[in-house]
C-alpha cells in the first residue's frame, strides 16, 4: 500500500464536528453538518462537490472569513474558534492567501501595483515582479486589468495571494469563469505556488476533472465529508481529462 501524502507531515488544520447554520428569517439553513477534516503541510487538496454542498462555507471558516456555529477548528495547534476579530484579521493577513472565482483587481492599478497592495503590508513578501513571474506574467506587469484577458487577471489574483508567502492558499472555484484552456493555465499557476513555495493548497470545485491534480480529494455532499480519496500520482493540469 502506498504511503499517504500526509504521512510524516505537520498538521495544519484540524476541524472536528464543524457545523454552520444560517438563520434566514424563520428558516434555518444547515450549510455544514458535523465536518471532521485534517489538512497537512504542503499538500494539494481538492474539495469536490456540487453547488450548495457546503464547500465555500467550509473554506471560509478555514480562512477565518466566517466562524462555525459549532465544533472546533485549529490552525497549527491554535484554536481559531476561540480568538477574537482582531486576531482573525491578523491570521488572514499573515497566513492565508485567497483566490476567488472573480478577480477583484483594482482597475486603475497595473498588475504590479495590484500585487504591491499586499506586499506593502506583509512581513516577508516576495517582490511583486517575482510573484508575477511565478504565474508567468513577467511580460505583463505594467498592464492594467482592462488590458489583460480573464485568465491573465486570475493569474494576477493568484500572484497577489501568494506574494505574501502565505502558509495556506485557499481557492474558491478559481476556474469557474474561464474556458478550459485558460483554466488549465490558471491551475498550472496554482500548482506552481504549491510546488515552489510549499504552500498548503485547497481548491474547491464542482469540476471532477480537477481532482486529478490533488494529493487528496475530499468529497463534500450535503454539508458533510462524504469520503476522502488519495491519488497515487498527481496529474499535471494539461493531462486532466476535461
Amino acid at each position: 500500500m502506498s504511503e499517504s501524502p500526509s504521512a510524516g507531515k505537520d498538521q495544519v488544520f484540524r476541524a472536528r464536528g464543524v457545523t454552520k447554520v444560517y438563520h434566514m428569517g424563520e428558516v434555518d439553513v444547515h450549510a455544514l453538518r458535523g465536518v471532521d477534516l485534517d489538512l497537512f503541510a504542503g499538500e494539494f487538496v481538492v474539495l469536490l462537490g456540487p453547488s450548495g454542498s457546503g464547500k465555500s462555507t467550509l473554506l471560509n471558516i478555514l480562512g477565518g472569513l466566517d466562524v462555525p456555529s459549532g465544533g472546533s477548528v485549529s490552525y497549527r495547534g491554535k484554536e481559531l474558534t476561540e480568538v477574537g476579530d482582531a486576531e482573525l484579521t491578523r491570521y488572514r493577513r499573515e497566513h492565508v492567501g485567497f483566490v476567488f472565482q472573480f478577480y477583484n483587481l483594482i482597475p486603475s492599478l497595473t498588475a504590479r501595483e495590484n500585487v504591491a497592495l499586499v506586499t506593502e503590508i506583509s512581513k516577508n513578501p516576495m517582490k511583486p515582479a517575482e510573484a508575477l513571474a511565478l504565474v508567468g506574467l513577467q511580460d505583463r506587469m505594467d498592464h492594467f486589468p482592462s488590458q489583460l484577458s480573464g485568465g491573465q487577471q486570475q493569474r494576477v489574483a493568484i500572484a497577489r495571494a501568494v506574494a505574501k508567502r502565505p502558509y495556506i492558499l485557499l481557492c474558491d472555484e478559481p476556474t469557474g469563469a474561464l474556458d478550459v484552456e485558460t483554466g488549465v493555465v490558471v491551475l498550472e499557476a496554482i500548482a506552481a505556488a504549491n510546488r515552489e513555495l510549499g504552500t498548503t493548497t485547497a481548491v474547491i470545485t464542482h469540476n471532477a476533472a480537477i481532482a486529478g491534480m490533488a494529493d487528496r480529494v475530499i468529497h463534500i455532499h450535503d454539508g458533510r465529508v462524504d469520503r476522502i480519496t488519495t491519488n497515487a500520482t498527481r496529474l499535471p493540469a494539461r493531462e486532466l481529462q476535461w
